[in-house]
C-alpha cells in the first residue's frame, strides 16, 4: 500500500474527535469539585429526573409524528417504521462519530417504505431548518420577555434572531411554491460549474425541491411546525425537570436560553456532544441564573445522561430486533450516501 493510500485510510475524523473530546470532558472536570458535584447528584430529586425521562421519551414519540406529516408528498410512512428508524437514527449519531445518523435515518426509512432515498433525505433538510426556526422563536421569546437581567445587546440579537428566523421561513415557503425559481438558479450557477459539479448542484437543487414540495401542502406543513413547537416545548420540558431536580428554580422560559446553548453545545461534532453539552448548560445557569459551578456540572451530567442514554439503549435494542449492529450501520454510510445524493457519487467533484 503507498504512504497516499494509507494516509486516506487512517482514520484521521475518528482520532481528530476523539481527542477532541477527551480533552473537552477532561477540561471540564478539571473544572469541577468532584465531591461537591456527587454530593448534588445524590441530593437530586428523584420525581423531577424521572418527569424529564418521561418527557424525552415524549420528544422522539413527536418526532415520529412530525416525520410522517413531512413525507406526505412522497407518500405514507408508518409510525411504527418512522419511530424505529428515528431512534436508530438518533442512537447511531450519538453512540458513533462522524453523524453517520443523520445520513442513515432517512435511508433506513426510504428502504423500510420502499421511498426514494433523495426525497426522504430531503424532508431531513427541511426538518433541520424548522428546528432551528423554533429554537431561535423561543430563545427571542425569551429574551424580549424575560425578567432575568440581559444585556441590551442579547435582546438586540434575539429580536433579529426572530425576525431572521421567520423570514427564512417565508421564504422558504415562496421558494416551494415556485420551484422553477430554484431551477433557473441552479442552470446559472451550473453553467459555470466543472462537469460534475454541476451534477452535484442540479441533483441537492432537485432533492431540495422534492423535499419543499411539504411547504406547497398547508395542511402537512402546519401539523409538523405545530409539531415542531411542541418537540422543542418538550425538550425545553426536560430542561427544566432536570434543572428543578437539582433546585435550580428558574422559570419555565429560562430553558428556552439554556436550550439555545445546548444546541450551540452540540453543534461541536463530539459523540452526543459530551463536553460541550456539559460546558454549554454550565455556563447558562452560571451566567444567568446564579446557579452554582458545580451544581451546574452535576446537573448537565444528569441532564445529558436523561437527553442521550435511554434513546440509545432503545435505539441499541431496535437494532437488535432487526439483525443490526453498529459496525454494519457504520459500513452502510457509503450505500445511503449514495442513494441519497446519486450525482456526488458519479466520480466526485473535480
Amino acid at each position: 500500500m503507498s504512504s497516499d493510500s494509507r494516509a486516506r485510510s487512517f482514520p484521521w475524523q475518528t482520532v481528530i474527535i476523539g481527542v477532541l473530546t477527551v480533552g473537552l470532558v477532561a477540561i471540564f472536570l478539571l473544572t469541577v469539585n468532584l465531591k461537591e458535584a456527587w454530593h448534588a447528584v445524590l441530593h437530586a430529586h428523584p420525581a423531577w429526573i424521572a418527569a424529564a425521562l418521561a418527557v424525552t421519551l415524549q420528544t422522539y414519540v413527536l418526532r415520529a409524528w412530525r416525520w410522517q406529516a413531512l413525507l406526505v408528498p412522497i407518500g405514507h410512512a408508518g409510525y411504527r417504521n418512522a419511530f424505529r428508524t428515528t431512534v436508530i437514527g438518533f442512537a447511531t449519531t450519538f453512540l458513533l462519530p462522524g453523524r453517520i445518523g443523520e445520513v442513515l435515518r432517512p435511508y433506513l426509512l426510504a428502504r423500510a417504505e420502499g421511498f426514494n432515498p433523495a426525497a426522504v433525505f430531503a424532508t431531513v433538510v427541511i426538518e433541520r431548518v424548522v428546528d432551528l426556526v423554533c429554537v431561535i422563536l423561543l430563545f427571542a421569546y425569551f429574551v424580549l420577555t424575560t425578567s432575568v437581567e440581559v444585556s441590551e445587546q442579547v435582546k438586540v440579537a434575539g429580536a433579529i434572531a426572530g425576525v431572521s428566523a421567520t423570514a427564512a421561513l417565508i421564504l422558504m415557503t415562496v421558494l416551494a411554491g415556485h420551484p422553477e425559481r430554484l431551477g433557473r438558479w441552479s442552470g446559472r450557477l451550473a453553467r459555470v460549474l466543472p462537469g460534475r459539479a454541476a451534477d452535484v448542484v442540479s441533483d441537492l437543487v432537485k432533492t431540495f425541491t422534492e423535499g419543499l414540495a411539504v411547504m406547497r401542502r398547508p395542511g402537512p406543513m402546519l401539523k409538523s411546525f405545530g409539531l415542531s413547537i411542541l418537540l422543542w416545548l418538550s425538550i425545553a420540558l426536560g430542561i427544566w425537570f432536570t434543572s428543578r431536580a437539582f433546585d435550580l428554580t428558574f422559570a419555565f422560559s429560562g430553558s428556552f436560553l439554556v436550550m439555545m446553548y445546548l444546541v450551540v453545545g452540540v453543534a461541536v461534532p463530539t459523540p452526543a456532544g459530551v463536553g460541550s453539552f456539559h460546558w454549554m448548560y454550565r455556563l447558562a445557569v452560571t451566567q444567568f441564573f446564579g446557579a452554582s459551578a458545580d451544581v451546574a456540572a452535576a446537573a448537565a451530567i444528569t441532564l445529558h445522561a436523561v437527553s442521550f442514554l435511554p434513546i440509545s439503549l432503545l435505539g441499541l435494542l431496535f437494532m437488535t430486533q432487526d439483525g443490526m449492529t453498529l459496525s454494519k450501520l457504520k459500513q452502510m454510510k457509503s450505500t445511503a450516501e449514495a442513494e441519497e445524493h446519486p450525482a456526488a457519487d458519479r466520480g466526485g467533484v473535480q
